[in-house]
């Protein structure tokens, strides 16, 4: 009874103070709100304000961590990644050179980013190189670039590009292993970096560039991570280093085979691991995009493993570790364009059209055509590099990335045509920038090591280092 009488009177109370309520909020005799609404109405205004700010800190805090996580993964794939798994393919005599090689250009070409890499590959120029507002990083602070991301600062994108900057011309040093000079390889880089890198990657991705589909270029071209501006320079131009250079001494009729699988398994699990920053990173963001290029990127690697293994196991009656690692990373190269674009049964098909094809490539046409791309990274990354870019243009889909373009799939053919004409564009610039680059350093400080620093190995050659010191014990 008592309950009841309370809530009868609890009941009577709210009753009574309703309309008080109501009389503050309602409009006076002249039309005007009552001042004490107009306080209320303020502060929800400002506790709303408030909450999408701290609701806009929190993402950009995610999307910036997440980016720098990435850049920290694509740094790994350099080094120790590509270090390992290329100085694993090596005679036991060049492995100091190939890991020196990669370390090394993890600091020059951190270097030459900041002094001028960035700027000509990110501020505004024209349709083919940008600018110099950024040169020594001038400008490039905690403050977003609207045209790159409005989440993350500047200094986060260019950080994580760098990364990118990297291992491209690291991946080039495969394909003259065993023979180039230090210093000749040091110089090339560094022209190479500014005839070929920094426009193809203002071309793609810069603002105004000639291929970036984002920002109204001329030729809307997909590519997420890097397939042509990574994979097809860096393989593209390896051949042509590697035609130029010339075979190394005993080619083809000795057996190169590399002393160390175990290593070069090491380098290609780490390169597998940091590859999903690779993609995934290039969302820019910690949304489900990242997720979507992630999974692609897992998938087709997946499945290039098994396309790359069955080739062999069909041929030769048996798989092999060294077919299994190239055709993981022959189904990341060829995904690489793709992943931001595609879901994952697309993503397998990329993957395993790339380990049958980039085998192919490898094991038959290399022979037949006789040049000596020593890790074979034409094979791989500008063959695997083209395949995917191909494959974008058929397999897009909107439904993955409301911000990109359809592909043949969903009706758009004019895509593959453009993805054709950004490939030319690129294989055009590597070949011809690269030749340049080459024929300036042979003729004033040439390439070749000696014939016999060559046959005494790069390792005591270049650097008075052995990779394998082994001590006679005594007693």
């Amino acid at each position: 009874m008592k309950r009841i009488l309370a809530g009868i009177v609890i009941a009577l109370l709210a009753i009574a103070i309703t309309p008080a309520c109501w009389a503050e909020t309602a409009p006076l005799s002249d039309g005007t709100i009552d001042t004490v609404t107009t306080s209320n109405m303020a502060r929800l205004e400002a506790k709303i304000a408030e909450a999408k700010t701290s609701a806009d800190n929190a993402k950009s805090s995610a999307d910036n961590a997440w980016v720098l996580t990435s850049a920290a993964l694509v740094l790994m794939m350099t080094g120790p990644g590509l270090a390992l798994f290329y100085g694993g393919l090596v005679r036991k005599k060049n492995v100091i050179s190939m890991l020196m090689q990669s370390f090394a250009l993890m600091a020059v070409v951190s270097i030459l980013w900041a002094v001028f890499g960035y700027s000509l590959a990110f501020a505004h120029g024209n349709s083919f190189i940008g600018g110099f507002q950024y040169l020594f990083l001038h400008g490039v602070g905690s403050a977003p670039d609207a045209d790159y991301s409005a989440t993350i600062p500047a200094a986060t994108f260019m950080l994580f590009q760098m990364m990118f900057a990297v291992i491209t011309p690291a991946l080039i040093t495969g394909a003259f292993a065993e023979r180039m000079k230090f210093s000749s390889m040091l110089v090339f880089t560094v022209l190479w970096m500014i005839i070929v890198y920094c426009p193809m990657t203002h071309m793609i991705w810069g603002k105004g560039g000639l291929l970036n589909f984002a920002q109204g270029g001329v030729i809307p071209t997909l590519d997420f991570a890097g397939g042509t501006v990574v994979e097809i320079l860096s393989g593209l131009s390896s051949l042509v280093a590697a035609i130029y250079v010339g075979r190394r001494l005993g080619y083809p009729k000795e057996a190169f085979v590399p002393h160390s699988m175990v290593i070069s398994f090491t380098g290609a699990c780490l390169l597998w691991v940091g590859w999903f920053g690779f993609n995934a990173g290039s969302a820019l963001g910690a949304g489900s995009l990242a997720t979507s290029a992630f999974m692609a990127t897992h998938f087709a690697s997946a499945a290039a493993v098994v396309g790359w293994s069955l080739c062999e196991w069909i041929i030769n009656g048996k798989p092999t570790l060294l077919g299994a690692i190239s055709g993981a990373v022959a189904g990341m190269v060829a995904i690489t364009p793709a992943s931001g674009f595609v879901g994952p049964m697309p993503a397998m098909v990329i993957g395993f059209l790339a380990g049958v094809l980039c085998h192919y490539m490898v094991n038959k046409v290399k022979a037949k055509l006789g040049y000596d791309d020593s890790l074979d990274v034409f094979g791989v990354h500008g063959v695997g590099g083209t395949l995917g870019m191909v494959l974008t243009g058929v397999f897009a889909s909107r439904a993955v990335n409301s911000a990109g373009l359809s592909g043949l799939i969903e009706g758009e053919w004019k895509q593959v045509v453009r993805q054709l004409e950004s490939i030319g564009i690129s294989w055009v610039l590597a070949i011809i920038g690269t030749l340049v680059a080459l024929v300036v350093v042979d003729k004033t400080m040439g390439l070749r090591v000696s014939e016999q620093d060559e046959i005494d190995g790069l390792d005591q050659a270049s650097h008075d280092e052995e990779a394998y010191a082994y001590e006679t014990q005594t007693r």
